[in-house]
C-alpha cells in the first residue's frame, strides 16, 4: 500500500517534531524542512502528497511564499497554512490551500487532509494540540 508523505514546514523545532511524531503514528511519512528554501529544495526532489507549512518563517520566504510554489508548480499537491500570529481567509490562498489558525489538534489537520484529498488511513484520531 502507498503510505502519503506528508512535507511539514516549521521552524519551531518542538512544533515540527510534535506534529511530525503525531502524523507519524497516523501512518504518514514526514518530510520535516525549517525554512522554506528548505522546503522548496523538497518540492523539487521528493514525492510530497501534502504540505504543512508555518508563515513566518526565517531566511526572506514564508509559507505563503511556499503555497505559491506548490499552486504555481504542483498543483496537485494540497497545502494547508498554519499561524499563531495571522489569519487568512480561505478566498485569498492559491490553489488547493487551506488556512488553519495556531492552536490547533491533529484531528483538525486530518479533517482537512482529507478535505483537500489526501488518503486518510482511519485510524481513530488522538487529541493532539499544537501550539
Amino acid at each position: 500500500m502507498y503510505q502519503r508523505t506528508v512535507l511539514i514546514v516549521e521552524d519551531e523545532p518542538l512544533i515540527r517534531m510534535i506534529l511530525a511524531d503525531s502524523l507519524e503514528d497516523e501512518g504518514y511519512a514526514v518530510v520535516e524542512a525549517a525554512t522554506a528554501f528548505e522546503a522548496i529544495g523538497l518540492l523539487g526532489t521528493r514525492t510530497i502528497d501534502v504540505v504543512i507549512t508555518d508563515i513566518d518563517m526565517p531566511g526572506g520566504l514564508n509559507g505563503l511564499d511556499v503555497a505559491r510554489y506548490v499552486a504555481s508548480c504542483r498543483k496537485d499537491v494540497p497545502v494547508i497554512v498554519t499561524s499563531g500570529g495571522h489569519v487568512i481567509d480561505n478566498g485569498e490562498l492559491a490553489g488547493n490551500t487551506r488556512f488553519i489558525a495556531k492552536p490547533y489538534d491533529l484531528r483538525c489537520v486530518l479533517n482537512m487532509m482529507v478535505e483537500l484529498g489526501s488518503y486518510s488511513h482511519g485510524n481513530p484520531l488522538r487529541e493532539v494540540r499544537v501550539a
